[in-house]
């Protein structure tokens, strides 16, 4: 008998507060400050075939592929053979997975001996090997960016909690604590889910909840679909770039052909550049995700569930060996700077056909920074990602400095790092004034941060970008401002490229500006009463103004 709609009702929405559970669990058991406080991590719940049935609203980018990062490992180790004390780990970029610091751990869920689903959670690494602390802008294949674990089944009991796998993962990472602590978070939130999940199949029955499990990929699949039918068929063109590659000053393509056909959604990236040699490859999952996230946010609501059904309704295609779907062993640990442009390409493509549902580019980069320090009894890293001004849409100004689209994260609080690290100081946390593209609707503001160096031999890496090409307005919006680092050392300012590590004194200073939004629509029909809100807020200034006041802090 197929479940009721009521029961139905109550068991989806059961599942998808559990994933959201996950989710917390992950954030509040975590060790590093780039999970505790900047919540770069995510979780999910797949049924028995691998699709992603539920997730928490933490890190598209992360989620959005997680379904066939555990087909990859499915495929070598199946799920009949898998034991209650099994669990599947990867991290590898061409195997499903996105890049090295994003570990993801699958664990089966059984309820009275039989297989009921998976549990999954993803978590960005502080360190997880390499070359450099953190981050490694100068490597040019993937051995150079860390510790690569391919598809591979472990024993919790064995192998965790002090077994071989464990003092694996220990030996070479710069801060194992930290490392190990956040893994363990992952497995707490797994078992988050297997309790709920568990709880659910006493209440209404196994093939209860298995049913249900896979009417919600086939709720998301039919209302995605319907969305998608709603728009002109038609094949629509974009484009976009990246600056450089990090060792020219040549821009890099991304160049995108969106076809609606029906109810069916076809993305093809022919034309884009070819893979670099340096880590700004984007893996083919990678790709996937950042197309489909991007359709889903311009063409649905925000309640249809993202989840493995809305995959069944959009292809995507990359050639082999280009930046969007790179051979091995090319670099990808910056994948995100080519992903933002693929958020971007696409945006513009079906901003004709969609005018209302679509927002001007945004700052829409990665800038991900870190200090560290060895000392004689080990490294101390800290790092952070930051966003930006979102892009401006047709009816609200941008979103003033906030991650971007398809990362998500919050910002670590200055007394958080004032209590983990003494070796730089955050002196500095603002809005910037005039950072934005005017328009009916102006582009997110930008902001900065400016830190002082408190000891000798820190190291600072950065990868970043649209310190080249703003972020472009839409239907005749200005452009919103572009992005720079710059290091003040002996009472001379220089700024470095968007791609850089470099060595650190104490008294140096570091500051690091992430750009604002495009505007929507003609600035001259922009309402008076939001330019004067804007002054008022000190975030549009005369030409003559002084810079913008340090007391302006976010939080």
């Amino acid at each position: 008998m197929p479940v009721s709609p009521f029961d139905n009702a109550i068991i989806s929405q059961s599942i998808l507060a559990a994933a959201r559970e996950m989710g917390v669990k992950l954030i509040r058991s975590a060790y590093s400050t780039i999970l505790r406080e900047a919540s770069d991590g995510s979780a999910a719940i797949a049924n028995l075939k691998g699709d992603i049935v539920a997730q928490a609203e933490l890190i598209p980018i992360q989620l959005g592929p997680i379904g066939i990062t555990l087909k990859k490992c499915l495929e070598r180790h199946p799920a009949e053979t898998i034991t209650p004390d099994d669990f599947l780990i990867t991290n590898d970029p061409y195997s499903g997975g996105q890049h090295l610091p994003d570990v993801y751990i699958f664990c089966p869920i059984f309820h009275q001996g039989v297989l009921v689903g998976f549990s999954a959670s993803v978590a960005h690494q502080i360190d997880f090997g390499g070359g450099a602390p953190g981050l490694d802008p100068g490597a040019s294949d993937i051995y150079q960016e860390g510790l690569r674990l391919p598809p591979t089944r472990w024993s919790v009991s064995r192998d965790w909690n002090g077994g071989p796998l464990e003092h694996l993962v220990r030996a070479n990472i710069r801060v194992p604590d930290l490392t190990i602590g956040d893994m363990n978070a992952m497995f707490a939130a797994n078992a988050i889910a297997a309790a709920r999940l568990t709880q659910l199949c006493d209440k209404y029955g196994r093939s209860e909840v298995c049913e249900v499990m896979a009417e919600m990929v086939d709720y998301s699949e039919r209302r995605f679909r319907a969305a998608v039918a709603l728009v002109p068929d038609g094949v629509y063109v974009g484009e976009d770039m990246i600056d450089d590659d990090g060792i020219g000053e040549e821009p890099l393509l991304i160049k995108v052909k969106v076809t609606i056909d029906g109810d069916q959604v076809g993305v093809d990236f022919e034309g884009s550049s070819a893979q670099v040699k340096r880590n700004l490859n984007s893996p083919f999952s990678c790709t996937v995700s950042a197309a489909v996230t991007c359709v889903k946010s311009i063409l649905t609501s925000p309640d249809i569930p993202f989840n493995d059904g809305i995959l069944r309704a959009v292809s995507v295609s990359a050639p082999y060996g280009s930046i969007l779907n790179p051979a091995p062993p090319s670099p990808v640990r910056a994948r995100l700077e080519a992903n933002y442009r693929v958020f971007n390409a696409i945006m513009r493509a079906l901003a004709p056909v969609v005018p209302d549902k679509v927002i001007a580019t945004g700052f829409d980069t990665l800038t991900a920074a870190c200090f560290s320090l060895q000392r004689d009894e080990g490294y101390s890293v800290y790092l952070e990602i930051f966003g930006g001004g979102y892009g401006a849409s047709d009816r609200a100004d941008g979103c003033d400095a906030v991650d971007s689209p398809l990362s998500n994260c919050a910002n670590t609080p200055v007394e958080a790092l004032d209590m983990e690290y003494d070796f730089f100081r955050l002196e500095r946390y603002a809005l910037e004034a005039d950072s934005f593209g005017q328009g009916r609707y102006r582009g997110g503001a930008g902001f900065s941060r400016e830190y002082k160096v408190l000891r000798d031999g820190v190291s600072f890496a950065i990868y970043s970008d649209r310190h080249r090409y703003a972020p472009r307005g839409i239907f005749g919006g200005q452009d919103g401002g572009r992005g720079y680092c710059e290091i003040t050392r002996g009472g001379v300012t220089e700024r470095i490229p968007s791609k850089s590590i470099v060595s650190l004194a104490e008294g140096d200073r570091v500051k690091v500006y992430m750009g604002g939004g495009g505007g929507y629509g003609d600035p001259s029909q922009r309402a008076e009463s939001l330019r004067e809100a804007d002054r008022r807020d000190g975030l549009s200034l005369p030409v003559s103004s002084t810079p913008f006041p340090s007391t302006h802090t976010t939080r």
